[in-house]
């Protein structure tokens, strides 16, 4: 074997080059049989896993050859007690290696590179496959990625010097421990995030005083009180995912969406979702939330407050549900808001985020076969999906810290949330997944039929206020600015800075990171991107000032909760938040 120069090749890098072809052979035949499993949205079976060029396979092993030639070098050289200079370096936000131990320890410093090395080597390798349909490339990008992640040296006992040294300080109570909080997870069904003892619902979570004022099957309506002498006559409607629980909107007084709109004088209503319990909520339909969800809600709001037309506010999936819910009534000849807000939606899925990539034909076959028709699909399942997409944040983490060093989690309110799952029901699941995720056809006009009737987004064209966030993973923002594109009405779109919730939940109250704004409105996100300009703080302000002009006059806030006909069933938060999956 000769180098570019025509020289013999040295055994050793020989070797490596070999290694190289090796990993890449063994990588490849994984992804083939996991590609061979999925299936596109016509139903035929994807077809045979393209793989790089030649050359440019050369090119790749021929680098990685050499990188670890001269990873191998290094630690040959450096003598004890020095510290060497990485030939590569952790990747930015990276804080797996952070540790003094990875770097002091010559073995353990090449265990590190060379892990980060092959990781890098395999992300090209997916990077370089020839695939065309966008889906599919990402689909193999997500996947390297978690062969990528399981196979850290950090997540081992064996390969961490930080198990090492935590059990040699604490006399191996460390294991002990970790063996513990092993078994209480594996009784729990799910790993810890936080201590879980640290909150409780209507204790210190879900704070926002309030009544729920109505409720059937699906939902309670939550109606807030007050903090403000004088409200705009206009109320407002949220309506939060029903994935996860509407709490991630009222966590504590500090970091609350709905104190704060409390606060900035709107009279506040909320959807607070039933979890779905397999012996008999299986059977909910996508038309049954529309139709007990935000249609029901609108009728109790307007029949309490007396306006016909209340501002609404949708978040996520709730969002999606939301709009769905305006186009029948709007296909119905009604007027039913005078604006709304749509806080990281998706009304178009042509690139649904690393989502999408998981949704296949094969797949939600399988589900329509399994829960289509009744079943529910349980909350850890879905809850384990979630964390899988940040898998060195929400699952390798806190093996390492539960596990390997034998800690218990901080209290954190998010994750304690976050791990608060909820279940789906089979009928309306599998009709989201293939109506939106796969065939995307609530963007086409008449294309869907909701409750009887032909839904047309053109048709839903009140003002609508359409926040994003720029590091969003589950609604990309370029997606959620295509809601411009669909919606009938004047649209102000709003750029947040962080990911799908630290970019929707930041509080005013503490007015951190960004958001950029543009009076544009062109067809192309990125053309808005170049001429938006960035404003420090949340964009609660924005939107608080922005929905002002959808309230109405002043008027004396409102003594008593809820009406003669719909009187107050208890307080907030209620009780259907407090079910458990």
């Amino acid at each position: 074997m000769t180098d570019s120069t025509g020289k013999q090749t040295p055994p050793g890098m020989q070797a490596m080059y070999a290694a190289g072809q090796a990993m890449a052979q063994g990588f490849f035949e994984a992804l083939a049989r996991q590609h061979a499993a999925m299936q596109d949205s016509s139903g035929l079976a994807a077809q045979k896993l393209p793989l790089p060029e030649a050359e440019a396979l050369g090119a790749m092993q021929k680098a990685f050859a050499e990188k670890h030639a001269a990873l191998w070098s290094a630690m040959l050289a450096r003598k004890g007690g020095e510290a060497g200079e990485p030939v590569v370096q952790v990747e930015p936000g990276d804080k797996r290696f952070n540790a003094p131990e990875w770097s002091e320890s010559p073995v353990f410093d090449y265990v590190r590179q060379a892990y980060l090395l092959n990781a890098g080597y395999l992300r090209q390798m997916a990077e370089a496959m020839p695939i065309a349909d966008g889906r599919a490339k990402a689909r193999i990008q997500f996947l390297t990625r978690q062969y990528i992640d399981a196979l850290a040296p950090s997540n081992f006992a064996a390969t961490n010097p930080e198990f090492i040294k935590t059990a040699v300080e604490t006399k191996g109570e460390s294991i002990s421990r970790g063996i513990q909080n092993l078994l209480g997870d594996l009784e729990k069904g799910r790993i810890s995030m936080t201590d879980d003892s640290a909150f409780e619902i209507g204790r210190n979570l879900a704070l926002s005083p309030g009544s729920v004022v109505f409720e059937n099957e699906l939902m309670q309506l939550i109606q807030y009180a007050p903090l403000t002498e004088k409200v705009a006559q206009v109320p407002l409607l949220i309506v939060p995912p029903c994935i996860n629980k509407f709490y991630i909107m009222d966590l504590q007084p500090e970091n609350s969406l709905v104190r704060f709109a409390v606060e900035q004088g709107n009279t506040v209503f909320l959807v607070s979702w039933r979890n779905p319990r397999p012996d008999s909520g299986g059977h909910f339909t996508w038309d049954d939330y529309l139709e007990q969800g935000p249609l029901a809600a609108l009728e109790v709001v307007r029949s309490i407050t007396r306006n016909k037309k209340p501002n609404v506010l949708g978040f996520c999936v709730g969002g999606t549900i939301l709009t769905s819910a305006l186009a029948v009534a709007r296909a119905r000849g009604e007027d039913p808001v005078s604006s709304l807000t749509l806080m990281t939606t998706l009304l178009d899925f042509a690139d649904p985020g690393e989502l999408g990539c998981l949704v296949d034909e094969a797949g939600v076959a399988a589900r329509e076969a399994a829960i289509g028709k009744g079943g529910v699909l349980k909350g850890q399942e879905l809850a384990n999906v979630f964390s899988f997409l940040r898998a060195n944040d929400l699952v390798w983490q806190y093996v390492v810290g539960n596990y390997l060093k034998g800690n218990k989690p901080a209290a954190f309110d998010l994750l304690y949330w976050n791990s608060d799952s909820t279940n789906l029901p089979g009928p309306f699941l599998t009709w989201y997944l293939r109506n939106m995720y796969l065939e995307n056809n609530l963007r086409v006009p008449g294309k869907l039929r909701m409750l009887g009737q032909k839904i047309d987004l053109g048709k839903v064209n009140m003002p609508a206020y359409l926040l994003a966030a720029r590091e969003d993973h589950i609604v990309p923002w370029k997606s959620a600015y295509l809601a411009r594109n669909l919606l009938g009405g004047d649209t102000t779109f709003v750029l947040g800075a962080s990911g799908h919730i630290a970019g929707a939940i930041n509080p005013a109250s503490k007015n951190r990171r960004s958001y950029w704004v543009s009076g544009a409105h062109p067809a192309d996100p990125d053309e808005w991107f170049e001429g938006a300009e960035e404003h420090k703080g949340s964009w609660w302000l924005h939107w608080a000032e922005w929905l002002r002009a959808y309230g109405g006059k002043q008027v004396a806030a409102r003594g008593r909760l809820g009406s003669t006909k719909y009187e107050p069933i208890e307080p907030a938060p209620g009780r259907y938040v407090k079910e458990r999956a």
